[in-house]
């Protein structure tokens, strides 16, 4: 038991987590407009989500930056489940 929690440990260490950052328009937004859960089944291979900048701002103008982010937990949750699920979190920042 002591072996196969510290293999998880060790797995989930080193997978870390990710952010990919998309930097539009220049601004400050401390807090994201639009926060949205998007789920992957089998390592998001062949899969893909669109969430349009430009209409949750009102205007692509109005778009400061885009974020997609892989947190510890959704990590652990691909770990687990060997790839199948894999969740990502998408956030939209827009000016005021």
């Amino acid at each position: 038991m002591k072996k196969l929690m510290m293999i998880a440990f060790v797995a989930v260490a080193l997978s870390g987590c990710a952010q990919q950052t998309f930097r539009i328009n220049s601004g400050v937004a401390e807090k994201p407009t639009q926060e949205t859960k998007q789920s992957f089944f089998v390592n998001g291979i062949g899969q893909s989500k669109t969430i349009d900048a430009a209409q949750v701002c009102g205007g692509a103008d109005k778009v400061i930056r885009t974020e997609v982010q892989e947190s510890g937990t959704d990590v652990l949750l691909r770990v687990v489940t060997l790839g199948i699920y894999t969740p990502r979190e998408a956030r939209v920042y827009c000016a005021k």
